[in-house]
């Protein structure tokens, strides 16, 4: 497909998150481009969900795959041009790697700071709202539960035939997690899995997007799931995206999701100084893993 090719132009908007496919798709055209001499332009674009945060556990480095081409956290904090140099750096891919940068962004924007009309960068990705849920819900599927794909929301509501989305709701809310609020809703997929089949499940309101951290609801409601219904929830099935076998060893072995998070701290440091070498727009004053604190109730 290369053949009679000077230059390559990638030019397509991430999700910025380490299993969204498009980023691998960019890595694989700097590897053919580099085995043949051809110069790759990467477009700059913004990260959807911001430039600042970083969250989830690492990709273990013998879990790559097409959703998972490098050792990155779930939610990396870059924008896929500067992706594209730690990859060509670090992944050693050394091809003629050339991005063109935006004008204006900062790291501290979501996708609506830009002014930028929102296009969904693939079928269910709808909303911003629905790309800051994306990480922590899209690892359930694999393991029977419906991240809302074949309805209005997708990547806002999750469910199944054998859940009790009013117990799960509960649940949630109960352990006060900060920018998020849980609600029992029900709902019938169109396409995909349970397709026309009732779902009773949870509907997920933001009401902070910026002190929102989405793997760790993921891991709460694995946690939970795995409690309530330990015959249709099996958190091995998480892997694939998850990418790290020591997370979900923890969760089946019922230690607390927070307390799993609070264990990716030094990894995430540790990445977070790596990516900084490839920023090019304004570096975060603070150390961008670093979760908010709990909110207390009165």
């Amino acid at each position: 497909m290369l053949k009679k090719i000077d230059t390559l132009v990638f030019d397509i908007q991430d999700a910025g998150v380490r299993f969204y496919t498009y980023t691998t798709t960019m890595a694989f055209c700097m590897e053919e481009a580099a085995k043949r001499g051809i110069s790759v332009f990467v477009l700059d674009r913004p990260n959807p969900i911001g430039g600042e945060i970083v969250e989830g556990p690492m990709l273990d480095g013998d879990k790559t795959s097409f959703v998972g081409y490098f050792p990155l956290p779930t939610r990396y904090g870059l924008t896929i041009g500067e992706l594209a140099q730690l990859f060509n750096a670090e992944n050693h891919i050394g091809c003629d790697l050339h991005v063109i940068t935006m004008r204006n962004w900062h790291r501290n924007f979501f996708y609506e700071n830009t002014g930028v009309r929102w296009v969904p960068p693939s079928p269910n990705l709808r909303t911003l709202k629905g790309a800051v849920l994306y990480p922590g819900l899209e690892i359930l599927q694999n393991a029977g539960v419906s991240v809302g794909r074949g309805t209005q929301t997708p990547f806002e509501e999750f469910g199944a035939p054998w859940m009790d989305g009013e117990t799960v709701a509960t649940e949630l809310n109960a352990r006060d997690l900060p920018g998020l609020h849980f609600a029992a809703t029900q709902f019938i997929p169109a396409t995909g899995l349970y397709k026309a089949l009732r779902c009773s499940g949870v509907a997920v309101r933001v009401t902070d997007r910026r002190v929102v951290r989405s793997m760790r609801m993921g891991l709460e409601v694995a946690a939970i799931l795995r409690k309530l219904y330990p015959n249709q929830f099996d958190p091995a099935k998480l892997l694939s995206l998850v990418g790290n076998a020591e997370t979900l060893q923890k969760l089946s072995a019922g230690v607390p999701p927070e307390a799993i998070v609070q264990g990716w701290s030094a990894d995430l440091e540790t990445f977070d100084k790596l990516r900084r070498q490839y920023f090019l727009y304004d570096a975060p004053k603070t150390a961008a893993h670093r979760a908010p604190k709990r909110r207390h109730r009165r």
